[in-house]
């Protein structure tokens, strides 16, 4: 449960930085850059709940594969979401 705990804010954060990329297709415009300091607040925030949970190593590791996902993760989802024009770009 507390490693839940500890993905959940750099999940979040991850996001909010993701979406105030101008190269972000989840939206129709970036959030603002108040959204990227909240967004890196929440990665550090869980970045530190890992390190004191699982140690400097372990705790950082984690919170930078966390962080990775989510970063490869969201490009595909906004391709994923986006209306097809032709049947062979999916």
């Amino acid at each position: 449960m507390s490693s839940l705990i500890a993905l959940l804010p750099i999940l979040a954060g991850a996001t909010l930085v993701y979406l105030t990329s101008t190269q972000q297709r989840l939206r129709l415009a970036p959030l603002p850059a108040a959204a990227r300091a909240a967004g890196w607040l929440l990665i550090a925030m869980g970045t530190l709940y890992w390190w004191r949970m699982a140690g400097a190593g372990a705790g950082i590791a984690g919170a930078l594969s966390a962080l990775m996902l989510a970063w490869v993760a969201l490009p595909y989802l906004a391709w994923w979401r986006a209306p097809a024009t032709d049947a062979s770009e999916r």
